[in-house]
């Protein structure tokens, strides 16, 4: 994936799973053990907290990701993600325009955009976009008012077309992970299937073995 290197695995933080630790102990460890495990980048992403917060939370994971030489992305706040000298962001099609956030960011910084259809597809190429990532692919209950599921055989079809380098998301899990990775995407992106599993690493290391890369 040229200047991204090879993308299998991209984990999206979550920390509503967290039971009795505090969201920054259950990050840290479950990143960790994700890292661990093989995830070869890790977003994060989060929507409710103040930003003084997001960037205690996200300079923390930024140097265990640094450390041990993952990607590491912010969605959506570019404040953030310069702040805490993310390799990138990721943004939704209702965020910052592609263009303004280049010019915030250096051109080393990662810009990945998410695409539901060929016309957000070609659009996101014109505007030069480092990745897309095709939404969603099944439904899924942690990000509740996404659009209709694409299904498999529709992300099949604008995978072929992309060309620009492709990660697929939504409902993403260890029992359809192979069949999403058949499209012939870059990378798969998950969220509840590590940052809910009892243990992260495993969760990792089997969703990779269903890639055939375990």
């Amino acid at each position: 994936m040229s200047k991204l290197g090879k993308w299998i695995l991209y984990l999206v933080t979550d920390a509503s799973f967290r039971k009795e630790r505090s969201r920054i102990d259950f990050l840290t460890k479950t990143v960790g053990s994700a890292i661990r495990g093989g995830v070869s980048v890790v977003q994060y992403r989060e929507k409710h907290l103040p930003t003084k917060k997001m960037v205690e939370e996200a300079k923390v994971l930024r140097e265990l990701c640094r450390s041990n030489r993952v990607l590491f992305l912010v969605n959506d706040r570019i404040d953030v993600a310069l702040a805490v000298d993310a390799d990138g962001v990721h943004l939704g099609q209702d965020d910052m325009p592609v263009p303004i956030a280049r010019r915030l960011l250096s051109g080393k910084k990662v810009i990945g955009l998410t695409v539901h259809n060929e016309k957000e597809l070609r659009e996101a190429e014109r505007l030069g976009v480092d990745y897309v990532s095709f939404a969603p692919v099944f439904a899924t209950p942690t990000k509740p008012d996404h659009q209709e599921p694409m299904g498999v055989e529709k992300l099949k079809k604008l995978v072929s077309i992309a060309k620009v380098p492709a990660v697929a998301i939504g409902g993403i899990n260890i029992d359809n992970v192979e069949q999403v990775f058949r499209t012939g995407v870059d990378g798969v992106c998950v969220v509840s299937a590590i940052m809910g599993a009892p243990n992260p690493e495993e969760a990792t290391r089997r969703l990779l073995e269903r890639c055939g890369n375990g």
